[in-house]
């Protein structure tokens, strides 16, 4: 067994998009931090490839990069801005849109390709001396915290020493089984349906999405060679449906899609291999302990109706330095539960919050009952009438929060 240098003030097991931020927002701060991952680290993304997973990163994650000098490199590459969303109940006459000139700003958010972003990360990473980058490192053993210091047992035989473990790495968390942090889990009974397609009218950087019984159908806009026919979409389907769906030829899936979209943008011209995965909401039930944290979908995965779920792991990872940052600044031990219990009370309200509202949108546009299309009808219809609710819901949408880190806060806040 083989001891990896000297102890690390953090180790992150998971270099995802939220894991690989949360190194370089500690990196940055001075320090030691190991970031770990099953993977190769290398660069993925390709100008003439268009990455099937992507994400609706808002004006407050946009402001997190910025600060960490990621948001010019992920401008380098490509992005999509959208300044409008429009939601409708597919079996009904509900409808309500939003626009970014409604709160004055200029957009609501980005649609990014998650390689995109993840490659930026890697480039600031590679000039970030304090971060340690540690490809191929699967952890098969978790310590009990002794004296502020947990050891991790790596595939290959090696052990790190470090003050602080923090899981990032995704739904299915080694780090959170191995600490016992526990989770709650169910199945929506859905699966998402992703794919990349062009069609034959401007999406005019709209966001949409039309929820029917079977589940949501989201068109989210991409910016491509500076073109307006190109979108992502996320097809949430029961899982019989989705399978339907995966079985399709191209022509048929693209028929399908027209239709079900109420052929809003025209006549789908072609569409990209398709990718599926099963829609399962987890929540942590204890998000820290002495010397251990999760972040991200580690601590939380929840349905991406709402294109939120990368934008809370951030939220997670801003809060997460923040309280991590203050306890450097006192002197006290950075894996303390004290400390690390600063971070799971400010996070895990919000996080609940958003899990119950996916979840309730979800079921509540899921029944058919004539009874509930009304009420889903005038729900929507007087939910856009009133100003200081769509202010709040745009607010909401754009990661806005009374309470948000100082990272993610605007530069004049």
């Amino acid at each position: 067994m083989t001891r990896d240098t000297a102890p690390f003030d953090m180790a992150i097991v998971g270099a995802g998009l939220v894991g690989a931020t949360l190194a370089l927002a500690l990196g940055q701060k001075g320090h030691r931090v190991a970031l770990l991952d099953g993977g190769d680290l290398q660069a993925t993304w390709q100008a003439d490839t268009i990455d099937a997973r992507v994400s609706a990163i808002t004006p407050a994650s946009q402001q997190l990069l910025t600060h960490l000098g990621v948001w010019s490199g992920i401008v380098q590459r490509r992005l999509g801005p959208y300044d409008r969303m429009a939601v409708w109940d597919g079996e009904g006459t509900g409808h309500i849109d939003f626009s970014a000139l409604e709160v004055g700003r200029e957009v609501l958010g980005h649609i990014i390709e998650n390689n995109v972003v993840r490659d930026a990360l890697l480039d600031a990473l590679l000039e970030c001396d304090s971060v340690t980058l540690m490809p191929e490192a699967r952890v098969t053993r978790l310590s009990d915290a002794e004296q502020g210091t947990r050891y991790l047992t790596l595939e290959d035989g090696r052990t790190l020493e470090s003050c602080l473990v923090i899981g990032a790495d995704g739904a299915g968390s080694r780090i959170r089984a191995l600490s016992g942090l526990g989770h709650r889990e169910y199945a929506t009974g859905q699966r998402a349906v992703v794919a990349t397609v062009w069609h034959e009218y401007d999406h005019a950087a709209t966001a949409r999405q039309r929820f029917m019984s079977t589940g949501p159908l989201a068109f989210l806009p991409l910016g491509i060679d500076g073109r307006q026919k190109t979108s992502s979409i996320v097809w949430s389907a029961d899982t019989e449906f989705a399978d339907d769906l995966m079985a399709m030829s191209d022509e048929a899936f693209m028929r399908a899609l027209e239709m079900d979209f109420e052929h809003c943008l025209g006549r789908i011209e072609r569409v990209s291999r398709r990718h599926d995965f099963p829609l399962i909401q987890r929540h942590a039930r204890r998000y820290v302990d002495d010397s251990v944290a999760l972040v991200g979908d580690a601590a939380h995965n929840i349905h991406p109706l709402a294109g939120q779920g990368v934008n809370l792991g951030l939220m997670d990872v801003a809060v997460l330095a923040e309280e991590l940052d203050r306890a450097r600044r006192r002197g006290a031990p950075l894996g303390d539960l004290r400390i690390l219990s600063c971070y799971a009370r400010r996070r895990r309200g919000d996080n609940t919050v958003m899990l119950m509202a996916m979840d309730a949108f979800r079921i509540g546009f899921g029944i058919s009952w004539p009874l509930m299309r009304v009420l889903r009808n005038q729900g929507l219809t007087t939910t856009g009438r009133w100003p200081w609710v769509r202010r709040l819901l745009i607010e909401q949408a754009m990661g806005q929060r009374s309470d948000l880190p100082q990272s993610m806060r605007p530069p004049s806040a």
